[in-house]
């Protein structure tokens, strides 16, 4: 597998106290590879998540989506190439098996433990060897980060991790999450698959609200081709080792900082999952400003970021910035044509509804010609402002995509 030009080496991330990481080869596919991740975690973690809002998600959303009701955890299990969607009672009873599993050999609840698959859709998770991964894992050595990162990928041609820290009740706290994510990236509220882990201590229901607001401003923020997967679920995993006074409001010291840090590790993260979009050989970031609200401005961007005609013409290296143009009119959302000004990275292209006085395409073509690209929208309709990141598109999507069950 060739690795994305737009991939970033995995960082060196520090152990969470609570957490324990172990991996193992189940085969669910016919690949040389670990495919099977799990995570035991100490007694007293907390739990919060969000998922995919597809209404055909899979037996392990559902199975997440109730768990979290509850707010605790003691283990996570994910299971790479096979996603178990959309299969029926069949993929209901794995996961209960493996839940089972799980909970009897660390003598908790099967609600304790969380259970995220990915990979092809309509298969059934073979039970009998997703039960004789989990008796090999438990046994398993201690894996590293890395590890982790890379058995949970499937189109994925680099491992993403990262790390934040905070200060909360003069303790130093540690936050680390890995991810997954290539292809069918964009989510309306979280990613592909997303683990985040730290030892602070804090309140399950702060923890999620906490979560929620993370999400909204980064995983909810990019696409890679305008499709939502069944299986999307971002989970954070608290174990309270840190020793911290445990959060419980907004108002406590040391909250500010710990929403921050978090926010900047799902801001990490998302941006990975771009840059390692199917077939991607840029990165692109959309900014719109001067929309009528926020919510207004995110819809015109995504707009933007998913639109093929713009995504084509960036990878083409094309500055035609009369597909962006198209592509705010067609976002449903109040714009004005001659209020609408257009930059590609810090040449302004278009302004009052026409192009720009004196334009020159060459400092855009040069722009163009990077990994790195800006396009920035102003609508001039008000105090409304959203940032998104997306990737261009190639016929390497096609090929990965052609070829994806093969």
């Amino acid at each position: 597998m060739t690795v994305s030009p737009l991939a970033v080496p995995f960082p060196p991330l520090p152990p969470v106290a609570g957490v324990r990481l172990a991996v193992t080869r189940a085969g669910y596919k016919a690949w040389e590879r670990t495919d099977l991740t799990f995570v035991t975690l100490d007694p007293g973690t907390v739990v919060a998540g969000v998922t995919t809002r597809s209404r055909c998600p899979s037996p392990e959303v559902e199975w997440c989506q109730k768990a979290l009701g509850l707010g605790h955890a003691r283990a996570l299990v994910v299971n790479a190439g096979n996603s178990n969607a959309f299969t029926g009672q069949r993929g209901r009873a794995a996961v209960e098996a493996i839940a089972a599993r799980v909970a009897a050999a660390l003598a908790c609840q099967p609600s304790d433990v969380f259970v995220a698959s990915t990979g092809v859709i309509g298969v059934p998770l073979p039970i009998d060897k997703a039960e004789a991964g989990i008796d090999a894992v438990v046994v398993a050595p201690e894996a590293d980060w890395k590890q982790a990162a890379d058995t949970i990928g499937t189109t994925d041609t680099f491992a993403k991790g990262a790390s934040a820290t905070a200060i909360v009740d003069g303790r130093r706290v540690t936050l680390v999450g890995i991810i997954k994510g290539s292809g069918m990236i964009a989510p309306d509220m979280a990613t592909m698959l997303g683990f985040l882990f730290t030892d602070v201590a804090i309140e399950p229901a702060l923890l999620q609200q906490m979560l929620d607001r993370a999400n909204r401003a980064t995983f909810s923020c990019i696409t890679v081709d305008g499709d939502t997967s069944t299986s999307d679920t971002v989970l954070a995993f608290a174990t309270g080792r840190a020793g911290n006074v445990p959060l419980a409001t907004m108002d406590d010291a040391g909250a500010d900082a710990f929403q921050a840090a978090l926010a900047d590790l799902c801001r990490q993260l998302a941006q990975l999952v771009v840059r390692d979009g199917e077939g991607a050989s840029k990165f692109i970031e959309v900014r719109v400003d001067g929309a009528v609200s926020d919510g207004s401005a995110h819809r015109v961007a995504m707009s933007i970021a998913n639109s093929p005609l713009v995504k084509t013409a960036i990878a083409g290296e094309d500055a035609n910035w009369g597909r962006v143009v198209m592509a705010v009119g067609k976002a449903g959302e109040p714009a004005e044509r001659d209020r609408l000004a257009i930059r590609f990275g810090a040449t302004q292209v278009a302004r009052d509804g026409l192009a720009t006085e004196g334009y020159d395409e060459a400092p855009v073509a040069a722009h163009l010609k990077g990994q790195e690209i800006e396009i920035g929208v102003d609508l001039g309709m008000g105090d409304g402002r959203a940032t998104v990141w997306t990737c261009d598109l190639t016929h390497g999507y096609i090929s990965i995509n052609a070829d994806y069950r093969s």
